[in-house]
């Protein structure tokens, strides 16, 4: 069962629509005796940093979320906001990030991006997987996803990205570290090339995830 974690803050119906077509099992909620039995998870957002942590820290989640991802290896996705709370801290706000993955969120450098390209970056852009793992494993040459945001990961450790995108200059699209594993974009309005994703991450099993995986 894939358990979507509500903590007031994320598109929740897009995802489980996508996940219904894919005849995924999944549910949502914020319920820490579901979150404890959940095969995988995926982490959500929308908004702000600051608020979005504030809100896992009253939803008493965090204890829980850092049981089954960082003690039992449960595989979890962060998708959008919810990848950039898997990171230590976010220039947009004060608050500390979950810290799973060795990056922060850094706001796009204006003078690094033409003045045609608007920030916050919105709408469709190419992936480039930059190093094999089973998120991105597909047929498809071209993978395209839709992308709405001000703030980017910068990983301290380069190799943690598995997809970089461009928007003015390259940035990490896609990160990824053993369960941990986070997207900039949002699959779940992304048509065919999201729905290709989801079903990556519906097949993962723990057992199988290492630092490079095809």
């Amino acid at each position: 069962m894939i358990v979507i974690v509500d903590y007031g803050v994320g598109n929740l119906a897009s995802i489980v629509n996508m996940l219904r077509r894919l005849r995924a099992p999944a549910i949502v909620s914020s319920d820490p005796a579901v979150i404890e039995s959940a095969e995988k998870l995926i982490l959500p957002g929308v908004g702000a940093f600051d608020h979005a942590m504030r809100r896992l820290r009253e939803t008493r989640l965090i204890p829980v979320l850092e049981q089954r991802v960082q003690r039992d290896g449960v595989p979890i996705l962060g998708l959008c906001l919810g990848a950039q709370l898997l990171t230590v801290a976010s220039e947009e706000g004060v608050e500390r990030g979950l810290g799973w993955i060795d990056a922060s969120t850094v706001r796009f450098d204006a003078t690094r991006v033409a003045e045609k390209l608007a920030i916050p970056h919105m709408g469709w852009s190419d992936v480039t997987p930059s190093r094999p793992h089973r998120l991105f494993a597909s047929e498809e040459k071209e993978q395209r996803y839709y992308f709405a945001h001000s703030y980017h990961l910068h990983c301290t450790d380069p190799s943690l990205a598995i997809g970089i995108a461009r928007h003015g200059y390259d940035f990490p699209a896609a990160v990824a570290r053993e369960n941990v594993m986070g997207v900039q974009f949002h699959p779940e309005k992304s048509h065919v090339f999201g729905m290709r994703l989801l079903q990556n991450f519906c097949e993962i099993e723990a057992r199988d995830l290492s630092d490079v995986q095809v």
